[in-house]
Formats: C-alpha cells, structure tokens, sequence
C-alpha cells in the first residue's frame, strides 16, 4: 500500500487508525497494551510517548489519543477524588520535538487547544453523539455547524427504556444497547469487543481530518 506514513499513537483498536486508512494514508499503530484486533497496517506494543519521542520524526504526520480520565466528564463526576494520569502535556511536548504535523484528540474537558470539534450528527450514518476535540499543529481543518441534536439518547433510565436516535457508547452497565447497535453506531465493524469500541472514535472524525491533513503531507 502507498500513500504517507501516518504514526497512530495511543491506537486502542484503531478508529482513528481506520479513518486515516480511508483518507490515503499508511498507518503504523504503537499502544501499551496488546491490541490482537488492531486495523491498521503495522503495531508496535510500546509506550506511546516514549515511541513518539524517539521515532515520531520518522513518519509523515502523528496522531495521538491520550488517555484523559483526568479531564473527562464522567470521570470527575462519578469519581471524584481519584487520582489518574495526565499525559496531554508530556504527549504535546514529544509532538512538538518531531518536527512534523500532528494530531491530538480527546475528551471534553481535556486541557488541548479545541481547533476543531466533531460530533455523531456530522456524519451521515452514525448514531453516536460522542464529542472529541482536536489541536492541530502544521495544517488546518473548517469546522461544519455543530446542528442541535435530534433527540435522545436510547437506553434504560430508571426501569424505563426510551427512545432515541443514538447510543450510549460507553460503560459497563445494561440498558446502554448491543455491541451490534454499538457497532453501527461508531462504524467500527471489525471487532465485537465492547470497551475497544468504547474506547475508540468513528473512524469518520479522522477520515475527515485525514482529507486535508493527507494535501499537507504532498
């Protein structure tokens, strides 16, 4: 396969992985845990920072997913005073070394510069809300109308199941949908394990950001 070499860092499964895929680019996947189910064209089991730090400079272009309990909403909610790693800054400043374009992408709440937010209802076929944010360094990306929601979210509240055009794609509990409806939900069709797809983004956020990201790399 041709196309730029692109360094997925943080990979999980591979969503953001899989929307480069689609966008033109080679993708080599590197994360701490093993991932049997990754997509895309290579993986390296490694610390991502450690990877970016000493390699990053070898590849086209990096995107990173940094774990981000710290910063995420639920997380501080439901478990307040728990303590978790930030590693948004010393992800950023291993970035900044490579010399290249790159990608970081998280959570609401997450402490990155939001040059760019993508949502479910951006994308025809996805039945996921899921908010993310994007800072971008070497290129830029239009940010579409983010259009009011058209409903609620399906899934059981307080014994009652309700009605909606989207999933809840996250957590453990019951009354959130089937890995199938999480599936559709995402466009993440090749693994049937439940916290990869929770853990992952619609490989459509990054298709869309790899469009233009792919014309900064000729």
């Amino acid at each position: 396969m041709s196309g730029p070499w692109l360094l997925d860092a943080f990979c999980g499964v591979g969503g953001a992985t899989k929307g480069y895929q689609h966008a033109g680019f080679r993708v080599l996947g590197v994360d701490i845990e093993p991932q049997p189910e990754y997509c895309g064209d290579d993986f390296i089991h490694s610390d991502a920072v450690t990877f970016i730090a000493e390699h990053g400079h070898e590849f086209d272009v990096i995107h990173a997913s940094p774990p981000c309990q710290a910063g995420c909403t639920l997380t501080s909610g439901t478990n307040a005073g728990r303590k978790y790693p930030q590693l948004i800054p010393t992800t950023r400043e291993a970035l900044i070394g490579t010399g290249r374009p790159w990608v970081i992408e998280n959570v609401p709440g997450a402490p990155i510069r939001q040059d760019l937010k993508r949502c479910g209802d951006m994308f025809p076929g996805l039945s996921v809300i899921r908010h993310r944010y994007f800072e971008l360094l070497g290129f830029e990306v239009p940010q579409p109308d983010h259009q009011r929601h058209r409903g609620r979210v399906s899934g059981m509240r307080h014994g009652q199941w309700f009605e909606g055009p989207y999933f809840a794609v996250y957590g453990n509990g019951g009354g959130k949908g089937t890995v199938a409806q999480w599936r559709q939900a995402m466009g993440v069709d090749w693994t049937w394990n439940r916290k990869s797809i929770a853990e992952a983004i619609p490989p459509a956020y990054s298709e869309y950001i790899g469009k233009y990201l792919i014309e900064a790399c000729s």
